[in-house]
Order: structure tokens, then C-alpha cells, then sequence
């Protein structure tokens, strides 16, 4: 944790800043029940871990170089602007809305009841996705470094990588639930390591292992540059630069949220979209031989090798491991808080127990333990993790897209009449207006099909093998993504017909001094319980 949250005990300010952050909080109708031990610094770390351009960047390099070779670099300036126009967006929401739940509980205030449900049903199951996409990613990096460590019979098969997953997967439950103050400590760490060990890493790399010239960023290697490679190439920056509202997410950990949680927003998709470029034009450049690296698809951890001696890459290996550990950290982290936002609301299935947070631990226990489930379920057929990584971003940006229309529709009607610490005045509906423009531009993107990004199950096939397979024949020629959304979607309208719309909602309650909520109020039912 940085300085200040390590003397937040001995600081005469602390104790009534802290009883100023939980009174705001009292404003929306919710008491301070989970720790508030969140400085700038951590709310910021915790945003940059969860975008980790260490982890998007080995999930996905292969995908992005054998589409359009060096030239797939100039998609990340393009995605992160894209991006960093949504943030700017949320990050003024943020500020007049500092709770857990990001964009459910923006959707709640600003949308209808029914809007605000499936938005954050979506972005759930999306965060859901995510976690299994990442702990799917550590093994991509650790087991090489394993292999330097003289541990070589682990080969990296899907086999072996399940494995590591699931651990990966225990331990980051484990750790969840002892707490975000141990999380955020573990993640500070984690991040100086990550900035520093890619940073640098990249420049040497440059400065010694310069086989490419800087003009690799222009070197297609013979693949056709044009509208379609460059949208499939996207993909490895899609990937890589979203998450950045888990600083919204974790607002009810933060000190002075509304403050603190928009610069935290905004400052780390930029320290992302520095430090990822740097490492991947170190990374193109470093590659001996364009042609070989795209017939064998490498990923970075086959460029360190073929670079440095074993033992200095196993220890660099080890360096992106810690990094994409704490990426797996703090992206459950946030999913948990947003599956805590809805139960206490009383929007989730068995809300009652994922909502009651330890006394003593002061984390919701079995909202940890049920994320944890939920996001093993993929590995009952494991198919690598960019067949993962695909389906989790795409419904991230859907409920990033839903999510700004509901901002958008609550401009439109006056929104917002106060003004809160961080406000973008006059440019809001227009940063509004781009940001729809951009996010939509790229769901049809991710749902274009393609065996790139959005295979058929019969496409997944590696050395003769079908990986994804779901023995039903017509659902093995439809894309991925297409039957992970209407899955999803499905199983949330039959919920929400059978039984969400006849629970009694907590009431959506706004400070006297903010905008009122713009949210249509479902009719009270007096019959109407809080699930148990």
C-alpha cells in the first residue's frame, strides 16, 4: 500500500475523513460495512493491474502478429483513445456515484429498473469471464519461466495450463477473502514490478536486441493492410485496455472517492498505453526473424528467449508472472465487489448470503467463493485463452455500451443539473456521443465472424484436434461469441421473468445535494421479501 495507506492509523485527519466518506455513502442509503483503506495511489494501482498490459499483451501478441505483423502496433493508440473517451465519460459518473458496482449502479440511477439489471447481469457474467481469462493467461508466462528454472517436464499443453489455472484460481480466492487491504498491498508491489520490469525490460531490448529497426512498425511481412486485418488485429488491444472503472468499483474502499476514484479512472489507461507501447515496439523489434515468429506464432515469452540467456529469462518470465498474478488479483477483486453491489440490492440470486460481508474479515465471503465457481466453469472444456479472453471482452464493451447509453439518454433529459469534483461541463454529451460511436463500432466488430476472433467451435482445431467441442452439432458451427451472449442473456431473462422483477429492490436513494435519481421506480410490494 503507498504511504499514506500504511499511516492512515497514525494521521489525526484520517478518522474524520473517514467519517466523512462513510457519511456520503450513508446519503445513498448504504452503510460502511466494507474497509476503506483505498489512497489514490492503490485506487489507481488496483485500475492499471486489472488493465495489465503485461497479461493482455501475452494473452493475445500471437493473435495481433499473425494478423497484420509489426504494423498491428499502431491499433493500441487507436484503442486507447478510444477507451480513454469512455473513461472520461465514467469518470464524471463516478464522481457524483462513488459505490460498488460501477456500471450497474450507474445504470440504477440513470435508467430504469429493468435497464440497470440486465446491464449488470452482463457485466457480471463478463467480469466472470475475465477472471478465467486471466488465471488462463499466467501460465502462458510462469511455466516457461518453470521450464528455465530446470522444472522441464512441464510442457505447455492445455493440460498443464489447466492445472496452473485453477491453482491460480484458489490462491487469488484465498486472498480476496482475507481482505482488500492485503490485496492492495500485494498489488502496489506488484505493479512497481510490472512498470519497472516492462519498462525497462523494453529498452534494453531496444537499445541491444534491435534485430527488427524501429520501422518493423510499417513491416506487414506480405499481409494485406486494410480495414479488415487491421479490425481483426485490434483485438490483443481490445483486450488489453478495459477495466479501467475498477477504480469506480472499489470506490467504497476508497478515501475521498469522488475525487480519488476519477483520476484513478483516467491516470491509469494513460500509464497503460505508455508503458504497453514501449513494450511492445521493444518487443517487435527484438524478434530475430518476422517470417518464423508468424509461422510459429510466438508470444512474447518466445522473444525473451530467443534473446537472453536462460537464467536472465526465466527471472524476467517470473517478473511478468508476478504481473499477470496481481492482474488476477485485482480483476476479482472488482468482479466481486460488483456481485456484492448487486446482492445487497437484492437483484442476484441467493442475494441475501452474497451480500452479509465478515465482521472481522470485512469482505462478502461467499461472493468470493461463488465468483471463484462460476469462473471454473469454463475449464470444464478448456480451449486456451484467447478463446476466453475473446468472449470476455466483447461483453465487457457491451456493458460498457449499454451502460453509455443509459449516461447518454439521463444527458438528454438535463443530467447532471449539480456539479460534482470532476465534471466535463459543456464537452459531456459530446465525449458521450463519440464514445457510443466508438463502442459500437467495435461490438460489431467483435461479433463479426471471423477465425480470428470469433471462431466456430469446428475451428478451434490445433494439431488435428478440435479443442471446443459442445457436442451439439449446429452450436459447433455458430461463432463463440454469439452462443456465450445469447446464453448468458437467456438464462437472465428467465430469471429475471420467473423471479427478478417480483423482488423488492433496495431504493435508489441520491444525496440532498446531487440530482435526483432518473430511475423509474418499480410499484412497492408489500408481499415482496428480500431473497434469502
Amino acid at each position: 500500500m503507498d504511504g499514506k495507506d500504511l499511516l492512515m492509523s497514525a494521521s489525526p485527519g484520517v478518522s474524520s475523513n473517514a467519517e466523512h466518506d462513510a457519511a456520503d455513502l450513508a446519503q445513498f442509503g448504504y452503510k460502511q460495512e466494507l474497509r476503506r483503506g483505498l489512497g489514490m495511489f492503490s485506487s489507481w494501482a488496483v485500475a492499471f493491474s486489472y488493465i495489465s498490459p503485461s497479461t493482455g499483451i501475452f494473452t493475445l501478441f500471437a493473435l495481433g502478429l499473425t494478423t497484420l505483423g509489426g504494423v498491428f502496433i499502431w491499433t493500441w493508440p487507436v484503442v486507447a483513445l478510444g477507451q480513454f473517451i469512455i473513461a472520461l465519460n465514467f469518470a464524471e459518473v463516478t464522481s457524483h456515484y462513488p459505490i460498488a458496482g460501477s456500471v450497474f449502479q450507474w445504470t440504477k440511477y440513470l435508467s430504469t429498473r429493468t435497464y440497470s439489471w440486465f446491464t449488470g447481469w452482463i457485466y457480471f457474467f463478463a467480469g466472470v469471464l475475465t477472471v478465467t481469462a486471466v488465471v488462463a493467461t499466467l501460465p502462458l508466462a510462469f511455466i516457461p519461466a518453470l521450464n528455465g528454472l530446470g522444472w522441464h517436464s512441464l510442457g505447455l499443453t492445455l493440460h498443464t495450463e489447466l492445472i496452473v489455472a485453477l491453482i491460480t484460481l484458489v490462491v487469488i480466492t484465498v486472498l480476496n477473502i482475507y481482505g482488500v487491504r492485503l490485496v492492495a498491498l500485494i498489488n502496489n508491489t506488484g505493479v512497481i514490478f510490472e512498470i519497472l520490469g516492462m519498462f525497462v525490460f523494453a529498452l534494453i531490448l531496444m537499445a541491444f536486441h534491435n534485430h527488427q529497426g524501429f520501422h518493423v512498425v510499417t513491416n506487414s511481412v506480405g499481409i494485406p493492410v486494410n480495414g479488415s486485418t487491421f479490425l481483426a488485429a485490434m483485438f490483443m488491444s481490445l483486450f488489453v485496455i478495459y477495466g479501467f472503472d475498477t477504480a469506480s468499483t472499489l470506490a467504497e474502499e476508497t478515501r475521498d472517492p469522488r475525487r480519488a476514484a476519477p483520476k484513478a479512472v483516467l491516470y491509469s489507461i494513460i500509464g497503460a498505453f505508455i508503458i504497453g507501447g514501449v513494450f511492445l515496439l521493444g518487443t517487435l523489434v527484438a524478434i530475430p526473424n518476422m517470417h518464423t515468429a508468424i509461422t510459429n506464432a510466438w508470444s512474447p515469452a518466445n522473444i525473451i528467449e530467443a534473446n537472453f540467456s536462460t537464467g536472465f529469462a526465466t527471472i524476467y518470465l517470473l517478473v511478468v508472472s508476478a504481473a499477470i498474478f496481481v492482474c488476477c488479483l485485482s480483476i476479482m477483486a472488482a468482479t466481486i465487489r460488483l456481485c456484492f453491489g448487486m446482492s445487497r440490492d437484492n437483484t442476484l440470486p441467493f442475494s441475501k448470503p452474497l451480500s452479509r460481508v465478515s465482521p472481522g474479515l470485512h469482505t462478502p465471503v461467499w461472493t468470493c467463493i461463488v465468483v471463484a465457481l462460476l469462473a471454473a466453469v469454463p475449464f470444464i472444456q478448456y480451449s486456451g485463452a484467447g478463446t476466453i479472453a475473446i468472449a470476455a471482452t466483447a461483453m465487457i464493451y457491451f456493458s460498457y455500451f449499454l451502460g453509455n447509453i443509459a449516461i447518454l439518454r439521463a444527458r438528454a433529459r438535463g443530467w447532471p443539473k449539480t456539479r460534482a469534483p470532476f465534471h466535463l461541463g459543456g464537452w459531456g454529451m459530446v465525449v458521450n456521443i463519440v464514445g457510443l460511436i466508438y463502442g459500437g463500432a467495435m461490438l460489431i466488430n467483435f461479433a463479426w465472424p471471423r477465425a480470428a476472433s470469433n471462431p466456430k467451435p469446428e475451428q478451434t482445431v490445433i494439431g488435428g484436434v478440435q479443442q471446443l467441442n459442445f457436442h451439439i452439432d449446429f452450436l459447433n458451427k455458430i461463432p463463440i461469441l454469439w452462443t456465450v451472449f445469447v446464453f448468458i442473456v437467456l438464462i437472465g431473462v428467465i430469471y429475471y421473468l420467473a423471479v427478478g422483477r417480483k423482488k423488492e429492490f433496495a431504493p435508489v436513494i441520491a444525496p440532498a445535494g446531487d440530482d435526483a435519481p432518473l430511475v423509474e421506480a418499480a410499484p412497492h410490494d408489500p408481499a415482496a421479501q428480500p431473497e434469502g
